[in-house]
């Protein structure tokens, strides 16, 4: 079992537990630079270690009556389909130098949306509030379904955007969601994508089990830590330093 991995994994859970985001837009990045993946499996790989830790946070939001089961089915029936059509364009596409870079792109433009929508969560809610005016609720409910689309692409192709986009997502549509059904709608959703796409990259050989096995030992506690740490950190430090990691980590991958 290899040291590094298992700290990547308590590192990155933590930080999970602590903001809530970060799970892809920080592994993925770790999984290519760090222990050298080629960037098809770090994105499966990622795919099948959100899917894991965030269960148990999607059953526990679920048990505490966290998560708005319309808003998340809407967004399911837009990310899913993406999904299964970005796997099987990959199936038959093979595996082509082009398509790999196209990864790569995905990946870095993915990495600095997240970062952008942690660093505008604040005012997504006022854009949100002032959209709510002006949408009726069937438009709402098609960009919501159309929303879900766009993450279902994103995520089966770099694994970033179900976590803290879906969330700016639904704070921008769904200006009416608390704060805890906003965090558990979006990992409700979070699931059963990341599952999917995880579905369809182990099907084209994309997952690591190994490393997966020894990153998910460090995660799980690392997760339990980092939600408890959320009681004496300043949010505003640790979105920061999130935005800041994740610009970085973007950068360096366009590069």
């Amino acid at each position: 079992m290899d040291p590094l991995a298992v700290f990547a994994g308590f590192a990155v859970g933590a930080i999970v537990g602590l903001t809530g985001v970060g799970g892809g837009s920080l592994m993925t990045p770790l999984l290519i630079g760090v222990f050298g993946l080629h960037p098809a499996t770090a994105i499966g790989t990622d795919l099948w270690f959100a899917a894991i830790t965030k269960s148990g946070g999607s059953w526990s939001h679920h048990r505490l009556g966290h998560v708005d089961r319309r808003v998340t089915l809407l967004m399911l029936a837009g990310s899913l389909p993406a999904t299964v059509v970005m796997i099987t364009w990959m199936h038959a596409s093979g595996a082509r130098p082009a398509w790999n870079d196209a990864l790569t792109l995905v990946l870095g433009v993915a990495l600095l949306l997240t970062a952008a929508s942690v660093a505008c969560r604040q005012a997504a809610a006022a854009w949100g509030a002032a959209l709510a005016r002006r949408l009726s609720a069937q438009r709402r409910d098609a960009l919501t379904i159309a929303a879900g689309a766009t993450l279902g692409v994103l995520v089966a192709l770099s694994s970033i955007g179900a976590g803290a986009l879906g969330a700016t997502l639904l704070v921008l549509l769904h200006p009416h969601l608390r704060p805890q059904q906003v965090v558990g709608t979006d990992i409700a959703h979070a699931v059963p994508l990341t599952l999917v796409a995880g579905i369809g990259h182990a099907t084209l050989g994309h997952v690591d089990w190994g490393l997966l096995a020894t990153l998910l030992v460090g995660s799980l506690p690392g997760i339990w830590l980092g939600s408890r740490l959320t009681r004496s950190l300043p949010e505003r430090w640790t979105r920061r330093a999130l935005t800041l990691s994740l610009t970085a980590a973007g950068l360096k991958v366009l590069a």
